[in-house]
């Protein structure tokens, strides 16, 4: 059968983020810097149809190409190792230590940020002509992007923080629901239709994805944006990580592993009967 059930996939889970704790240094970078320059490049793609068709819903529905390219390839993105890396530890999976989970997430941002990066210099050469022009509408565009998200946050203080955060937490909560929901599936076609849901409804309601940002801050700066990489980092880059951190490993990652990997034993069904007829009326 394509349809994998919870509890089989929820040990999917586990193995998955056991390999990513075991992945030598070269591949983990690999991998990463591979995972941000795709998903770098889907969203220039989805910022291009949302200028050009004034639909942002167009953008975000056609956005999650990215994402399914990346994961169908095996790259990885900090968003998916922050839910899956630590249920090997919590599993108590041989030779699976905290340290080993960190170590991990420090080379996916990493590899990452370089794969961003390099797809926000390539764009901005493409949105500029070789940074012989202002920039195009797309590129303006990512540049305000970049302000309003940073300065706009800064300007509400504690409140903008602690706004900036949820959106995170609420964003990885949706992103690794994708990651999950991809293992739901043996056929191509129906990881493809898992992922793109929940990859959509982030992308929409525009929750904070740390390595999205990893391309439209740099973006920014480089193509004119009023703000500073000080900005990018305080504002929105390193609230974003954590809040991705808490909505992937406790949303999703967490949940699953409590309900499916772990689950608890069923009621005995007689008792469960004498229970519930204790709690009737009486005639």
């Amino acid at each position: 059968m394509s349809y994998i059930q919870p509890k089989e996939f929820a040990a999917k889970m586990v193995d998955a983020g056991e390999s990513k704790i075991f992945m030598s240094t070269k591949d983990t970078l690999i991998r990463a810097f591979m995972a941000g320059a795709i998903l770098a490049l889907a969203a220039a793609f989805a910022i291009s149809i949302t200028v050009n068709t004034g639909q942002p819903l167009v953008g975000a529905l056609l956005f999650p190409v990215g994402f399914c390219m990346l994961y169908l390839m095996g790259f990885d993105l900090l968003t998916g190792v922050f839910t899956l890396a630590p249920l090997a530890v919590i599993a108590k999976r041989p030779g699976c230590t905290w340290g080993g989970v960190l170590r991990n997430w420090g080379l996916v941002f990493t590899g990452n940020f370089a794969g961003a990066m390099t797809t926000a210099i390539m764009m901005a050469i493409i949105f500029t002509m070789g940074f012989s022009q202002e920039p195009n509408a797309i590129g303006a565009k990512i540049g305000k992007i970049g302000e309003a998200r940073t300065l706009g946050y800064a300007a509400a203080g504690s409140a903008g923080l602690l706004t900036v955060f949820v959106r995170a937490v609420m964003c990885n909560w949706m992103v690794s629901t994708g990651v999950v929901a991809a293992m739901m599936s043996n056929s191509v076609s129906g990881k493809i239709m898992a992922m793109w849901m929940p990859i959509l409804v982030f992308f929409y309601l525009g929750f904070e994805h740390s390595i999205v940002n990893m391309f439209l801050f740099p973006s920014g700066i480089i193509l004119g944006g009023q703000f500073t990489w000080a900005d990018y980092f305080i504002y929105n880059e390193i609230p974003v990580v954590l809040g991705n951190l808490v909505g992937g490993l406790t949303f999703v990652g967490g949940m699953l592993y409590m309900t499916h990997f772990k689950e608890s034993p069923k009621r005995n069904a007689s008792v469960a009967r004498n229970d519930d007829s204790a709690h009737m009326p009486a005639e």
